[in-house]
């Protein structure tokens, strides 16, 4: 049944998409020169429609190509909506191309501009609804997909408690097969040696299994039994926990190799977008904030003996020790340098409370990201003796050097600041890391201006 629901859906996803681009013209059209008045027609309404014969067709299979016609239930909304913007950024400069090529007939530029405009929005927000709506449905009882788990394992526990927590994915557990019945709440179905009878039984949807490693041998068995059934199989590996949430794949002559930790930004033009929106941003912010430093610096010389910027080592991208700029809101003290700060601090002047208070003693850090040794985004930088003392008690901790340190990072925005739980904060941390993305900086600038300038810190 699930089958035939997915085929509905990706019929509706394909139908509203082609209504979105063939409304989009004619609108953009009307706008162009009947609102904004200084344009002069040149091309009738009606050649715009017909060339919507080759943009329709051209975007439907661009989209195709991109799996955007698939089963998303467990691709996150933000993979989707990139997904759109690029595929009408090529089809975009695909018809600008043939347009140039074809040269008889004089488009507006106005209203093409207009039109990938529309039908981006229009199909971001006939998407936003469609999830919308799903989970609804889903959180119903509707359209679930039904779900065999082999294995008791601790991630195959983490997997039930995930998908009874997230009712909005649609996945029903049907029951599991185990050596030992040690899962509770969930109907227990027999050993793995079961599982062929079990699937002609139950027909489930999709079969997911988690394995414990000292019962490995089964793996083939289940293999086997699924294949023949022809039921789907997922596989969550029992060292799960160590891998990111897309690991990339390399192949020698058919072996395939596993990237435990694939970095997005080890490919140079990630880097270079993400460096030139550093220095753009930093640059813009530094002229920007200006005044506010000005008085800064003031009110920080006016408070309290001391220099005005307090500098302290850190350690940053691939472990390298550097300098970190701040207004100095504390009063010299002989542990500055590894002190951690709480929300009550006595070392910290009234003033210094203040520039805390709305994090205005991190400007100067814009020069770090000016420099190099920062990033606007990414994971906060730590003082060298808590590094070595995080990275015995913290798993995966050092995996946050591989990026530049960030002035707000993805750990930030979620509350994450201050005297907070190391541990959560490095799991946010790594998610950035393993899922960047320069549309998710610009999520994370976003969300720092609306809510994550004002520190939860008492004055």
């Amino acid at each position: 049944m699930i089958k035939e629901n997915q085929r509905a859906l990706n019929s509706v996803n394909v139908l509203l998409d082609a209504l979105i681009l063939f409304v989009s013209m004619p609108v953009s059209f009307y706008a162009r020169f009947y609102i904004l008045h200084n344009g002069v027609i040149t091309v009738p309404l009606s050649d715009y429609m017909a060339f919507l014969l080759v943009l329709i067709p051209a975007f439907l299979i661009t989209f195709a190509t991109m799996g955007l016609y698939e089963s998303l239930r467990k691709r996150p909304l933000t993979w989707e909506l990139t997904r759109v913007f690029w595929g009408c950024v090529i089809d975009f400069i695909l018809a600008q191309t043939w347009l140039f090529l074809y040269k008889e007939v004089h488009f507006s530029r106005g209203v093409l501009f207009l039109f990938f405009g529309l039908s981006f929005c229009g199909m971001c927000a006939k998407r936003v609804c469609l999830r919308l709506l799903l989970r609804h449905f889903r959180q119903q009882g509707f359209n679930q997909k039904h779900v065999l788990l082999v294995g008791d394992s601790h991630m195959a526990v983490r997997y039930v408690q995930v998908v009874r927590r997230q009712k909005e994915y649609g996945y029903l557990i049907d029951g599991y097969l185990a050596q030992h019945d040690s899962i509770p709440g969930l109907t227990y179905l027999g050993s793995v040696n079961a599982l062929e009878k079990v699937l002609e039984r139950k027909t489930p949807d999709e079969v997911v299994v988690a394995l414990p490693p000292e019962e490995f041998q089964f793996t083939r068995g289940v293999i086997e039994a699924c294949e023949k059934d022809g039921v789907k199989l997922s596989v969550i590996p029992f060292y799960a926990e160590y891998i990111p949430s897309n690991p990339q794949f390399d192949n020698i002559e058919g072996i395939p190799l596993m990237n435990i930790r694939h970095i997005p930004l080890d490919n140079w033009m990630h880097a270079a977008a993400k460096r030139t929106l550093d220095i753009v941003g930093s640059l813009a912010l530094i002229i920007c904030t200006s005044p506010i430093m000005l008085v800064a610096a003031i009110g920080v010389r006016l408070s309290s003996p001391g220099p005005i910027i307090f500098k302290q080592e850190r350690v940053g991208r691939n472990k390298k020790p550097f300098m970190m700029y701040k207004f100095r809101s504390m009063r010299v003290n002989a542990a500055q340098d590894t002190g951690w700060s709480r929300d009550t601090d006595p070392r910290k002047t009234k003033f210094g409370a203040i520039l805390r208070k709305f994090s205005i003693d991190e400007l100067p850090q814009f020069f770090n990201v000016l420099k190099g040794d920062m990033s606007l985004v990414g994971p906060r930088p730590e003082v060298p003796h808590y590094v070595q003392q995080f990275k015995e008690e913290i798993p995966l901790y050092m995996v946050k050097h591989q990026v530049r340190p960030g002035i707000t990072g993805w750990a930030q925005v979620n509350g994450l600041r201050g005297d907070t739980s190391i541990e959560e904060r490095i799991r946010y941390d790594i998610y950035y890391i393993e899922n960047w993305n320069f549309f998710f900086d610009l999520k994370i600038l976003f969300m720092t201006l609306v809510k994550g300038v004002v520190n939860q810190e008492k004055l």
